[in-house]
């Protein structure tokens, strides 16, 4: 069970990290415009301060549609 005193304080998080990087809600939305759907890759590269590049990438399945669609129903 979810405890509502969490999901307050995510929430408050969330805002705040939106606040600090604006782009990023954009970018989601954009996302979701073109419809995620099995078969899609997602590619994330991360740059430390160092500059070294550390990358991964996942190509979508059933059971992770599964699993966004879930998380889709707990948005904020």
């Amino acid at each position: 069970m979810l405890n509502p005193m969490k999901l307050m304080k995510l929430k408050k998080a969330w805002e705040t990290f939106t606040g600090n990087h604006p782009k990023f809600p954009k970018f989601i939305e954009a996302i979701q415009n073109k419809g995620l759907q099995e078969g899609t890759v997602i590619e994330i590269i991360v740059t430390t301060p160092a500059g070294e590049n550390i990358g991964s990438n996942v190509k979508l399945t059933a059971s992770d549609m599964a699993l966004l669609s879930e998380l889709k129903d707990l948005s904020m």
